[in-house]
């Protein structure tokens, strides 16, 4: 039996073992990052937590709805065992919600003939057991040209950077593009941030020309892979190759410990043509999105 808990019934204990046991083990799932990040939530929980589905969201007219907020870039159904249906699930949540917005993992197959408004999204990940050496000569050859670029103009690179220096260089140059992400956004992150770090499993890596700051990035840690969480350039500083250097360090320091490098991905062409210049490799999930709500209502989110 499938039974939605707000977080404050939710077991903890049983939850968080049931999310480090599954097969889709990611770290946006655990109880201590949906609460970092995540104003309201809670989770379709089967028996005895054998599988769990957190479900964020928010509420807005007298309506509460399901959607993905920021830094969470997966989630879907985490579980210990085979026997489990993901339309279940999707059936639960519906009788609950009648708007959802909600990015699945890519475990989680879905059939989307029964979903109509659902696709398939992307994201690019390199497997990193090769060893540094035999990935990095599958780099592109603008990634090559990138590198040289590095060396010419003797960038730096700086773990364990100051997280305020990382969130001013994203809001001056991505996020002038992305208007909707609002201050309460990146408290969340530096909030995030800093509990990644203390529990390590997270951290920052940055990029310097000089005393200038050109590149950083977020990267955060569970099991076997490591994700570029968010990242950000200077924009008005794009041809000393930064953002390829910056991922080749990572790389190079990740291949020691970690089996999978995801670039935390993307659906649009021209970044994710990027990411697989590195050799990386395209996997889909699934984005959910229903709409129920009646005629009048159906704009009330768009």
């Amino acid at each position: 039996m499938i039974s939605f808990f707000h977080r404050n019934e939710i077991d903890e204990s049983k939850y968080n073992d049931c999310i480090s046991k599954s097969g889709q083990d990611m770290l946006y799932a655990y109880s201590w990052y949906l609460d970092t990040v995540v104003e309201q939530w809670g989770a379709l929980v089967l028996d005895d937590y054998q599988a769990v589905m957190p479900i964020p969201y928010q509420k807005k007219y007298t309506i509460q709805y399901v959607h993905p907020p920021l830094w969470i870039l997966q989630l879907g159904v985490f579980s210990q065992t085979e026997k489990y249906s993901i339309e279940d699930f999707i059936n639960t949540l519906q009788e609950k919600f009648r708007f959802i917005e909600l990015r699945l993992n890519a475990k989680n197959s879905l059939g989307f003939e029964n979903y109509p408004l659902s696709k398939k999204n992307m994201y690019q990940e390199l497997d990193l057991r090769k060893g540094y050496d035999t990935v990095k000569q599958l780099y592109k050859s603008d990634r090559k040209k990138d590198l040289r670029r590095a060396e010419k103009h003797q960038l730096i690179e700086k773990w364990a950077d100051n997280p305020d220096r990382f969130i001013d260089l994203f809001k001056n140059n991505v996020g002038l593009r992305t208007p909707e992400v609002q201050e309460k956004d990146y408290n969340n992150l530096k909030a995030l941030m800093s509990v990644c770090v203390q529990k390590q499993a997270g951290e920052i890596l940055s990029v310097y020309e000089g005393e200038q700051l050109v590149a950083s990035a977020f990267f955060i840690k569970e099991g076997k892979t490591v994700t570029i969480l968010c990242s950000s350039t200077d924009f008005s500083n794009r041809k000393n190759g930064a953002n390829t250097f910056l991922i080749d360090r990572a790389i190079s320091k990740y291949s020691n410990d970690f089996n999978t490098f995801n670039f935390g991905g993307s659906s649009m062409p021209s970044i994710a043509k990027y990411f697989l210049s590195f050799g990386a490799t395209q996997v889909e999930y699934p984005f959910l999105k229903i709409n129920k709500l009646p005629s009048l209502l159906r704009l009330f989110k768009s």
